[in-house]
């Protein structure tokens, strides 16, 4: 009787725990030659998007890493409290793919070592990360960023004062609202409560 049970109980806890992880596995490929992100679900490919991995002296890590933590709403401690929004951290050190609002810059290698994604792109992924778990998400980076023949100049050659590597310092956080309309006229003094 002892043996069955022996036997039955590993049996019985493996059957449970297939049949209760329901999750679907989320693979992230990112390729830095290329400076593209593939998202597949359960090996299906989902989205394609552009992304920003590291500039020279900051490379961003190659490998196959697990996500380690979500922040919805993250500010880096290491870069002057640069918004990370959406982000999903794959390393103890600090990497993580992340929304940012330099949308002209991506396709290009000019991050600290995370991954940039456009801010709808991040919430996105964020939000499937969310619903399926960190035990779904696998993130393999491959390549290496490639030289970039455009020069992006410097702001403290720019703007004497201004530390090396800031350059997000001159975007509006939060972000303006994204909405179209007719221009505004602030000269127009026709409006207001006193008409």
């Amino acid at each position: 009787m002892r043996r069955l049970v022996a036997f039955a109980l590993p049996v019985l806890a493996f059957a449970f725990f297939e049949i209760g992880s329901a999750e679907a596995a989320l693979d992230v490929f990112i390729d830095k030659r290329t400076q593209t992100m593939e998202v597949k679900v359960d090996g299906v490919p989902t989205y394609h998007w552009l992304v920003s991995t590291g500039r020279s002296g900051y490379a961003t890590p190659s490998g196959s890493f697990r996500g380690t933590r979500l922040e919805e709403v993250y500010y880096s401690k290491k870069y002057d409290n640069a918004p990370m929004p959406n982000a999903i951290f794959f390393t103890n050190e600090g990497h993580a793919i992340h929304g940012t609002y330099e949308t002209k810059r991506l396709g290009s290698a000019v991050s600290h070592g995370c991954v940039r994604l456009a801010p709808e792109h991040a919430a996105t992924l964020f939000r499937m990360v969310e619903a399926e778990g960190l035990g779904a998400l696998r993130v393999t980076i491959v390549g290496s960023a490639q030289k970039t023949s455009k020069k992006v100049p410097s702001r403290s050659r720019e703007l004497p004062g201004w530390q090396t590597n800031r350059d997000w310092f001159d975007l509006p956080y939060p972000p303006p609202p994204y909405e179209e309309g007719p221009p505004v006229d602030y000269y127009d003094y026709d409006w207001g409560p006193w008409n």
